[in-house]
């Protein structure tokens, strides 16, 4: 099997990264094209795979094709590259906002698509990304697309209804996550401890939270209660983030996202 990659950026990297971790999939069997010759010098050298700057041979020299593109440059790539795609190619998006239905519109004949949906902790092997398929793609692509996006996290196939909620639980969800580990770090800066310190704190908290959350099974309100002792300091802290509507805010700021996926 030979994966191709339009779009060499940071998610690309992170993908073909977790794909060569595996050691399923050989560098020779990956070739990728992108519009900054700095970028594929960069992959060439680090992860020794072969580059390109012609979308087209990368359509036609791979089995799975994933565009690691934006949404804005979809449209325009997809015409570049339509004539190329064969019924046997198997095209995979990372791109939000870009349905299906889109999708084959653009190609303009029957192609096989998987849509997708990863998040940034890809680029450290704990990505969590959703995937749904048109009906030209078989069980056994679906199968094999979902093991090539566990090479650098979890991954859950979804109905494509459910995409924009993706996008806004996982997808735009670390940068909220990001703010909330930055927020805790400088209110320890605050009460004097050394930042670096802080942001290491702060961060393996809510690392060891979400484990906590995956491993155990139990509800996110049942750890929280485990940890608000009677009279105590969390739940003193846990009152002042319902009166400031915290929950309330990460549910609109979901949410929003999610709106904007749809629009996109």
């Amino acid at each position: 099997m030979r994966i191709g990659f339009i779009g060499c950026g940071n998610m690309a990297k992170a993908i073909i990264s977790g794909i060569l971790g595996k050691g399923e999939i050989k560098n020779t069997d990956i070739i990728a094209s992108d519009v900054s010759a700095d970028a594929l010098k960069a992959v060439e050298k680090s992860m020794g795979i072969a580059v390109c700057s012609d979308n087209k041979k990368i359509v036609e020299q791979s089995d799975y094709i994933i565009m690691a593109i934006k949404p804005v440059y979809m449209e325009e790539v997809i015409k570049e590259i339509s004539s190329s795609v064969s019924k046997d190619k198997v095209i995979i998006t990372l791109a939000p906002g870009k349905t299906l239905a889109w999708l084959g519109e653009t190609f303009g004949k029957d192609v096989k698509i998987i849509r997708t949906m990863p998040n940034t902790p890809a680029m450290v092997g704990e990505g969590i990304t959703a995937l749904c398929r048109n009906g030209f793609v078989s069980d056994g692509e679906l199968e094999t697309a979902k093991h090539i996006i566990e090479s650098f996290g979890k991954a859950e196939v979804v109905p494509e209804s459910l995409m924009d909620a993706v996008c806004g639980v996982s997808g735009s969800s670390p940068a909220f996550v990001f703010m909330f580990i930055e927020a805790m770090a400088d209110a320890a800066v605050a009460e004097g401890m050394p930042r670096p310190q802080a942001y290491k704190f702060a961060a393996q908290s809510v690392l060891g939270s979400a484990k906590l959350v995956l491993e155990t099974g139990k509800h996110p309100g049942e750890l929280k209660d485990m940890v608000c002792s009677p009279a105590g300091t969390t739940i003193e802290g846990v009152g002042v983030l319902e009166n400031m509507g915290f929950r309330s805010a990460v549910i609109e700021a979901v949410r929003a996202a999610a709106e904007k996926s749809k629009g996109v």
